[in-house]
């Protein structure tokens, strides 16, 4: 092969080479893979008030909450329809993580560990978390000590049990699938109370006239703030759309607004 036929062919190898390295190194993100079906699927477990939680509309088990308000707008931001995937919550980050849905709105608070794992949204939603009891033992429960060799109630995979695994140390978390089946083994006697976030023990409350909210101040784990979006990794151009649209409702204020609707709402379906 003459000389100046080989420099050609090493020239087009090489333009090969460098095509091919390219279009490996730019792979269909996130965003493009919801714009590309026009779906976008979301995980969350609606057993949540106000949040998201499961009502008959128009005669159809519907899931509605202001996590859902929230999904909604960013489905229209990007342009697509939204369809939501039911699971325990334990199952959420699970199934986001296996790339079963797009994205998970579920009450889900920000931690370093989920930060590690996923792509975290801003912070859209502060609450505190509580210790729902029995109204007769009022008196019995006042002070963390008073928790000592108890059991609690919390959910699955959420802050709830780290906080009582890690902050409670006397006391033992039970872990359940729903959160009706903590009220239930509250109410049952099978367990002292239920570690919950306030607007959720506020709505179970709020029907269950022999429950209330202790009065004790329950530690905070230092490393989580808030509710958040999650995303997969590495979804930066996702996430920016995200924070987009919680941005333009936290400065609208109808975050604060859908979380106070629904849960007017959910106590008017009970």
């Amino acid at each position: 092969m003459k000389l100046k036929q080989l420099i050609q062919l090493t020239i087009v190898l090489s333009a090969i080479g460098m095509l091919s390295a390219c279009q490996k190194s730019s792979p269909q993100t996130s965003l493009d893979k919801i714009k590309s079906k026009g779906v976008l699927t979301i995980a969350m477990s609606p057993d949540d008030p106000p949040f998201e939680y499961q009502t008959i509309k128009n005669g159809k088990n519907t899931i509605v909450g202001s996590d859902v308000d929230l999904a909604q707008a960013i489905g229209k931001k990007l342009g697509v329809k939204v369809k939501f995937q039911t699971m325990d919550f334990n199952n959420v980050l699970t199934n986001l993580g296996m790339g079963k849905v797009d994205m998970a709105i579920s009450d889900i608070s920000y931690t370093p560990a989920r930060a590690k794992t996923y792509d975290l949204s801003k912070v859209y939603y502060h609450t505190a978390n509580v210790l729902l009891i029995k109204k007769s033992n009022v008196n019995k429960y006042k002070t963390l000590s008073d928790l000592d060799g108890k059991k609690l109630a919390v959910q699955k995979g959420t802050i709830q049990e780290q906080l009582t695994q890690q902050k409670l140390l006397k006391t033992t978390a039970i872990s359940l699938s729903q959160m009706g089946d903590e009220v239930n083994e509250l109410k049952s006697g099978q367990v002292a109370g239920s570690v919950m976030e306030e607007m959720s023990a506020e709505s179970f409350v709020s029907v269950n006239p022999d429950l209330m909210i202790a009065k004790i101040t329950l530690p905070e784990l230092s490393n989580s703030s808030g509710m958040v979006v999650a995303l997969p990794k590495h979804s930066s151009a996702l996430k920016s759309k995200v924070d987009a649209v919680i941005d333009q409702l936290q400065k609208d204020g109808a975050i604060d607004q859908s979380v106070k609707k629904n849960y007017a709402l959910s106590q008017a379906n009970k």
